[in-house]
C-alpha cells in the first residue's frame, strides 16, 4: 500500500513538472472598462504573470495586487496580467480600494474560462461560492509555462519576493 502511494506521489510530482513545460495554447482576456484585451501571443519575448485573484470583497487580492504593480514596476521582461472572474461593474467597484494610481489593467475570466483551460483547481469557498483557488502561473518568452503557484487558502499567495527568486533562477 505505501509503495502505491509512494508511486502514485511521483507519478504526480512528475506530470506537473512536465505539465510546465507545456506551450500555453493563445488565448485572449477582455479588459475591464476601455483598456485593449490581453493577447497571449502578443506578448512574445516576455514572461506573462498570470494573477488569478478572487472573486471581488477580497482584500488579500488587493494587498497582492498593490505589492506586484508596485514591487515589479521595472520588469521590462514581464507583463504582469491580474485577472478576476467578475462582471465589469464588480471589478470596477474593487479596483476603487487599490492604491495604485494607473499603469496597470485589470482583466475578466469570464465564467473562470481560462483558470478551467490551464488547470487551475476549483471547489475553494469563498462568500459561499465555490470559486478556483489563488493562483499565479508564470509563462515563459517562449510560451510555456515555466511555474505555477496554486494557493491554499485566501491568504497563501506567492510573495513578490519569492516571484523575482523564481524569475532570476529562470533566466540563469
Amino acid at each position: 500500500m505505501k509503495t502505491h502511494i509512494l508511486a502514485l506521489f511521483v507519478l504526480l510530482f512528475l506530470s506537473q513538472g512536465l505539465m510546465a513545460q507545456e506551450k500555453v495554447k493563445d488565448f485572449t482576456l477582455p479588459a475591464v472598462g476601455d483598456e485593449k484585451p490581453f493577447v497571449l501571443s502578443e506578448a512574445k519575448g516576455k514572461y506573462v504573470a498570470l494573477h488569478f485573484l478572487l472573486k471581488t470583497e477580497c482584500p488579500y487580492c488587493i494587498r497582492h495586487t498593490n505589492d506586484y504593480v508596485e514591487e515589479t514596476a521595472g520588469l521590462d521582461d514581464v507583463i504582469q496580467v491580474f485577472i478576476k472572474p467578475d462582471s465589469d461593474e464588480e471589478i470596477k467597484e474593487w479596483a476603487e480600494n487599490l492604491e495604485v494610481e494607473d499603469g496597470f489593467t485589470i482583466y475578466r475570466d469570464i465564467d473562470a474560462q481560462l483558470a478551467d483551460e490551464l488547470g487551475v483547481p476549483g471547489g475553494y469557498s469563498f462568500h459561499n461560492q465555490l470559486v478556483h483557488y489563488p493562483a499565479l502561473i508564470l509563462i515563459g518568452p517562449d510560451g510555456k509555462e515555466r511555474y505555477r503557484y496554486i494557493g491554499k487558502k485566501n491568504s497563501d499567495r506567492l510573495s513578490v519576493k519569492k516571484f523575482m527568486t523564481v524569475l532570476e533562477n529562470l533566466k540563469k
